[in-house]
């Protein structure tokens, strides 16, 4: 008798993921300088590659935490865990540390609990969320790690989509999280075409304990408004089906997205002069999805850091191109300035 289907679906998810870290590892050529779209590891002793899994202690990680330990050896892959402690609840080292004991009896090691300090800047959620993945980041370098597993459902695509629509952010948030991301390809999101609630009852049918953390059910935070109230009364409203369209809803906008970042990145070498300057009058001509995504990357090449960097700058920015009226320079994060003079856009740090 096979494995309950719940079980069953998440691991053929975490395989599927490690296939692809396997082969992306072995395209490398042996002494060739490692290419910036692959995963970069360091072996251990015995040459087997070592993927984490980031765990909260929660149903999704837990569930994808034993995934990864009932396939990573029938793949030659080391399988390892980190868990974040951010310090923002009572007797959260405490937590941390009984979840690392959890992972370590699943026989993942290495098994690292990281202590954080969240600090405030953009919001609570967003301040934690830059601190966890700063962690994220350094202990994978720390370890050698060629991935590190994330355990998003199709439910929290379908809440990132959501919150990127209400901020009217654009195509690019409607795109939600993508199932490979940060340098290197470092993060995968295997349960991104799975619901939270298989993740939940491959816990319970393998006994696995989970904590639920009081902060994903407090209404002080966004999301949880959101996951708690807002998408109920929209299934409500519109019937089921509402989380699968909105998860369907940020891989189209995703393709659509990349396709237009390269239409960009192609349109830019076209719309500067001889000095590097871009030319006004060649902004003007570009559609204004491709003219947009131009001014973005010279705001940020220039300076201005991509997290602060919102629509209305970039808007602001355009309409020096489109509604030219001697307007004053600009001011943008970053310490950036933005000015159209000679019938070209200037773009430095001042």
């Amino acid at each position: 008798m096979g494995p309950h289907p719940a079980v069953a679906a998440i691991r053929l998810a975490v395989r599927r993921v490690l296939h692809d870290v396997l082969n992306e590892l072995n395209e490398d050529i042996p002494g060739a300088a490692p290419s910036c779209g692959r995963p970069t590891a360091a072996p251990g002793p015995d040459g087997r590659p070592l993927v984490l899994v980031a765990c909260s202690g929660g149903a999704d990680s837990m569930a994808l935490a034993s995934a990864l330990a009932f396939e990573a050896p029938k793949l030659a892959v080391r399988a390892g865990a980190v868990t974040v402690d951010h310090g923002l609840q009572a007797g959260s080292d405490l937590r941390a540390a009984e979840v690392a004991g959890r992972l370590t009896a699943m026989g993942l090691d290495p098994v690292e609990s990281v202590a954080l300090t969240v600090g405030r800047a953009g919001g609570p959620e967003a301040a934690a969320r830059d601190a966890r993945y700063a962690a994220l980041d350094e202990a994978a370098q720390r370890h050698g790690a060629a991935a590190v597993l994330l355990g998003h459902t199709r439910d929290d695509q379908a809440e990132t989509v959501l919150l990127g629509l209400a901020r009217g952010s654009g195509i690019r948030s409607l795109s939600g999280m993508a199932a490979v991301s940060g340098a290197g390809r470092r993060y995968r999101r295997p349960f991104l075409r799975l619901d939270r609630q298989t993740a939940r009852k491959a816990c319970l049918v393998q006994h696995l304990p989970v904590w639920d953390d009081p902060m994903n059910a407090d209404p002080a935070y966004t999301r949880s408004r959101l996951r708690h109230e807002g998408l109920p009364a929209l299934e409500k409203a519109l019937g089921k089906g509402v989380v699968e369209a909105l998860a369907r809803t940020a891989q189209l906008s995703r393709d659509d997205a990349d396709a237009l970042d390269a239409w960009a990145a192609q349109a830019d070498e076209t719309v500067r002069d001889d000095a590097g300057l871009l030319e006004c009058a060649k902004l003007y001509a570009l559609p204004p999805a491709v003219r947009r995504r131009v001014l973005r990357r010279a705001l940020v090449a220039a300076g201005s850091p991509a997290g602060s960097l919102f629509a209305r700058h970039v808007e602001e920015v355009e309409r020096l191109i489109v509604g030219w009226r001697g307007q004053k320079p600009l001011n943008l994060p970053g310490r950036v300035e933005a000015r159209r003079q000679g019938g070209r856009l200037v773009i430095r740090q001042s």
